[in-house]
């Protein structure tokens, strides 16, 4: 069987909560999200995935997310990968969407990059790299990592531009897996927060 690209993104941070975009800058998770991280962690080991044994996890070396793969349980496992760190926010470190749009209106991430950081065509390059990596590593792939990287190779697994990354929103401590349908690449699961159900006001 062709492999596959389980998906998690990280805990809830305040830059998160906040909406603050949060490339490089190396933040913790808050209570809310450790406790996403485990309850996501405990869904992965419980069956149908029973840990994934067959599974390789990678992990970004940014705390927000080899701290969520910690608390998840995979710590021992996991092997950091420079592929995985989020999108280098460049000069719109730390700044929300309002406060972008307020200094470049009409800015979209999809399209125009960001100045000081990486373009789309950077991280585009990237994707496809780690896309390559995994589809010919013969094993399925456990991925811990950030909103837009995720949502980057997702697009790129499909085969889309990088554009089709906004169409498909990502919450923290969602599972996520891309594997594949008649042969082609296929979106098995986007965005399941199930597990954190309970959680919700």
């Amino acid at each position: 069987m062709a492999p596959r690209m389980l998906l998690v993104r990280h805990g809830q941070t305040a830059w998160s909560l906040s909406g603050k975009h949060t490339g490089r800058t190396d933040i913790p998770l808050l209570d809310e999200g450790r406790e996403g991280a485990e309850l996501i962690g405990e869904r992965l080991h419980r069956a149908p995935w029973g840990a994934v044994p067959d599974a390789r996890v990678l992990t970004s070396g940014l705390l927000r997310a080899s701290e969520t793969c910690a608390l998840a349980g995979f710590a021992d496992r996991a092997e950091e990968w420079d592929a995985l760190l989020e999108w280098d926010y460049g000069a719109y470190e730390g700044l929300t969407p309002a406060e972008i749009q307020a200094i470049r209106p009409g800015w979209f991430i999809w399209r125009d990059g960001v100045p000081g950081g990486e373009s789309v065509a950077d991280v585009t390059a990237r994707a496809d790299a780690a896309i390559d990596r995994i589809r010919t590593g013969g094993q399925d792939v456990l991925v811990f990592a950030h909103g837009h990287i995720l949502r980057a190779l997702a697009a790129r697994w499909l085969g889309y531009d990088l554009t089709f990354g906004a169409r498909i929103r990502l919450a923290p401590a969602s599972l996520s897996v891309l594997g594949w349908a008649y042969g082609a690449p296929a979106v098995e699961r986007w965005n399941d927060t199930g597990h954190l159900e309970h959680l919700e006001p």
